[in-house]
């Protein structure tokens, strides 16, 4: 047995983000903001191209993006089988969705296991910083520091996939796609998620997106522990 396989899936969360651009425009930004947004990519930009140009991308940096919507997934045993559970917190205001998600987890045992795809890379590392930018405490299933490596408790589906080859990145599309399991971009994709807040101002769009990554991630972390994939009968949703 792995030792990916001896962890108690039922001490695990798995989750993930959507994260915009502060503010719909780079106009409406501050002009030291503006300053810093362009110094942060003029190295990047092409023939032509502004920092304004590029403020959609703002979402990918937690000093200039927020958080609108956290979904996270918890298994369960139902019925002698595997289920799964999906919760979501989506709203404008971010610091009132980091203080709910940061009571969830709280009501946690402070060893439960976090699960992502490049959760390590992006979303816990986002959560963290965007917590200390609201003043929150960050959580203690978050809080790394004066940790060694074996003892954290961070699981990331696109990281266990490298077997230890850090040459690329794998999308969760792309894994899911390998691994015969049904792919969550059926709607839309991270890269529309900016103009589905601004100018659909669509937050349930992006809920279902989301839950169904996480509902992913969740069924990449069975197929690597070779598991089988848990039934839709066995997902639920906790606003049904």
């Amino acid at each position: 047995m792995t030792m990916l396989e001896q962890i108690d899936l039922q001490q695990v969360l798995v989750l993930d983000i959507e994260t915009v651009s502060q503010k719909a425009l780079f106009a409406e930004l501050p002009d030291h903001f503006q300053e810093l947004w362009a110094y942060k990519v003029k190295k990047s930009l092409q023939e032509n191209e502004t920092a304004a140009d590029v403020y959609s991308n703002a979402g990918l940096h937690p000093e200039f993006g927020k958080i609108i919507c956290i979904s996270v997934g918890a298994f369960h045993q139902r019925q002698g089988q595997m289920g799964f559970r999906v919760k979501s917190f989506v709203q404008d205001d971010e610091r009132e969705l980091l203080a709910d998600f940061a009571r969830l987890l709280q009501k946690q045992p402070p060893s439960l296991t976090l699960c992502g795809h490049n959760g390590k890379g992006f979303d816990f590392p986002y959560i963290c910083k965007r917590m200390l930018i609201n003043g929150l405490a960050i959580p203690a299933q978050f809080d790394i520091s004066g940790k060694k490596p074996w003892e954290i408790n961070h699981l990331d589906t696109m990281e266990l996939w490298r077997f230890g080859d850090y040459r690329n990145n794998v999308s969760l599309n792309l894994m899911a796609a390998v691994l015969g399991i049904p792919t969550p971009k059926d709607d839309i994709s991270g890269e529309d998620v900016y103009h589905v807040y601004y100018e659909e101002n669509n937050l349930e769009r992006i809920r279902v997106y989301c839950e169904k990554d996480v509902i992913t991630t969740a069924q990449i972390l069975r197929k690597l522990r070779s598991e089988t994939l848990i039934a839709s009968d066995n997902i639920s949703f906790a606003d049904e």
